[in-house]
């Protein structure tokens, strides 16, 4: 019984997963979820420059997508679900 308490958390755990495409109109969109198949909605977003400027501020929407402005220059995109679920994607690395 103790060893089956140690795998508890090992097994609810989740990976989390974001990508970011450039839609070709001026925007990007991001997509997130979890690797066990969980929404990534209301999942914090930002956006930030090349020297760390919050530039937006945002929230996945309910099908666990974050579209926003794509700025002028350098930017990464940050998807913060928390401790130990945070991805950050390089703006350089966005394609269409």
């Amino acid at each position: 019984m103790l060893f089956g308490f140690f795998l508890t958390p090992a097994a609810q755990a989740h990976t989390p997963l974001c990508s970011c495409y450039d839609n070709g109109d001026g925007t990007v969109t991001c997509e997130g979820g979890f690797s066990d198949g969980s929404s990534a909605a209301g999942v914090e977003m930002h956006v930030e420059d090349g020297s760390g400027k919050v530039l937006f501020k945002g929230k996945m929407n309910e099908d666990s997508e974050y579209t926003f402005d794509k700025p002028a220059g350098d930017y990464k995109v940050l998807f913060d679900a928390g401790e130990g679920h945070k991805i950050t994607v390089n703006g350089k690395e966005i394609t269409e």
